[in-house]
This record gives structure tokens, sequence and C-alpha cells, in this order.
């Protein structure tokens, strides 16, 4: 399929695959002096078709190879602040169902007709839209079912750049928003995306106590994994 006129790619890696029904691909923002990274998730169904999470607008070559993967069917744009293909997307693959929180619906269709709310997903034994209590409907998550165990896809409610980066920036993120330094809420969260401080912090221990949990994708640089369980109950801990 060509691309559409208006889609606008910014640099980004191949598709990585990580489990039979999952597979990421990591980009980069058009910002000087930017590190942060952003993903996109692709979720196979079991009756083939796909679901994107966070989308991006790929080159033509890697976008053919999603398109390869299966009928590009869902679309999931998982917040208000998360919508800069959103259009681009909707234009392509206009039989698409496009998918946002409700709290965040408003903001999404102001570039892109939403079609429906997680709440109106149709889960198969895979894949699910769930809502994250806590978050007053802003965010949720994609609940992805593998072979191996189970994969939350979630947004900026959670943050996983390990490393401190340098220069300004590297400040911003260490001292401002409170992003770096492992899988954390950051402060950017804590104040403009968490209504609810309590009922996130039971919401993060009841995803941790998730049987077989592989791993959690976030909506910026690395997927939170090994001591996944652990992770997320320190991130919890902070709230």
């Amino acid at each position: 399929m060509p691309l559409t006129p208006n889609w606008k790619v910014l640099p980004h890696g191949p598709i990585t695959q990580l489990e039979e029904n999952l597979w990421t691909v990591t980009g980069s923002f058009d910002i000087p002096f930017n590190p942060l990274k952003r993903v996109m998730t692709i979720v196979r169904r079991e009756d083939g078709k796909l679901v994107l999470h966070g989308l991006m607008a790929l080159d033509e070559k890697t976008q053919g190879q999603v398109e390869a993967l299966g009928e590009v069917a869902y679309l999931v744009v998982p917040s208000g602040f998360h919508r800069l293909d959103a259009g681009r997307y909707r234009t392509r693959y206009p039989h698409a169902q496009m998918f946002a929180p409700a709290g965040a619906r408003s903001r999404v269709d102001k570039v892109a007709k939403v079609d429906a709310t997680y709440d109106d997903y149709s889960p198969d034994e895979t894949t699910s839209l769930v809502d994250v209590d806590g978050l007053g409907q802003r965010e949720g998550a994609l609940v992805v079912k593998s072979k191996r165990g189970t994969t939350y896809v979630m947004n900026d409610a959670l943050f996983n750049m390990p490393e401190h980066q340098p220069g300004l920036s590297g400040f911003v993120l260490k001292h401002v928003t409170q992003s770096t330094g492992g899988p954390k809420v950051s402060r950017t969260a804590r104040i403009g995306l968490v209504t609810d401080r309590a009922r996130y912090r039971a919401a993060l221990e009841k995803i941790a106590d998730t049987s077989g949990l592989l791993r959690v994708i976030v909506a910026h640089h690395v997927p939170v994994e090994g001591d996944v369980s652990g992770a997320l109950r320190g991130a919890a801990a902070s709230l």
C-alpha cells in the first residue's frame, strides 16, 4: 500500500519481535536535544488481525513489514498527548477502528475521529483493552497474552528510562520531571495524570500480581523486564 501524502516519518529502528504475537518499534522525536524514545506496539490477535498501540509513522519498507503481519484493524491512541500520527493512520487505514481512553477521547477527536473507547473493544483470548484505576480514564493498558506469559502495554503512567542523561535535557529529566533512573511514576505523571494516588498504587500492585507477567511496555524508552513485579511494587510505593 503506498504511503499517504502527509505521512511524515521520523527516525526509527526495525521491528523487534518479543513474542509469537507481539512486536515493537522504537523511534525518536524531531526535537533537538530530546533523548526520549517513543514506542509503537504491534499485537496479532487470534483471528490474525493487528492491534497497533502508540501509533508511529514508519518508512515504506517497515510499514510494509507491519502490514505483512496481518490486517491493520485496531488503532489505539493511548493518550490525548500521544496523537502525533493518529490522523495519518486514520487516513491510511480508513476501515480500521480507532480507540482511545474515555478521558482522552475529546482531545484525540480533534486530530482523528475516534470510533470507540476501551470499554467498547471486543477482547479475544490474547488481547484486551482495560482501564487502569486511579488515572481518571486518561490512560489504560493493552493486555497481551502470549504462549510464555502476559505483557502489559502502558503509556506515560509508568516510565522506564534507566540511565540518567547528560546535559540540560538530562538535568530536566532527572530533577524536574523526575523521569530517569529506572521504572517509576514520574513527577509529570503524578501531577498531570494520576487522579487518585491510592487507587493507582493499588492498580500497580494488582498488575504486579499478574501470573506469568513477562514485561510492561511503556511509551518512552525500554520495557520493564526482569523482576517486573518488584519494579511495579517499587513504583507503587513511591506514590
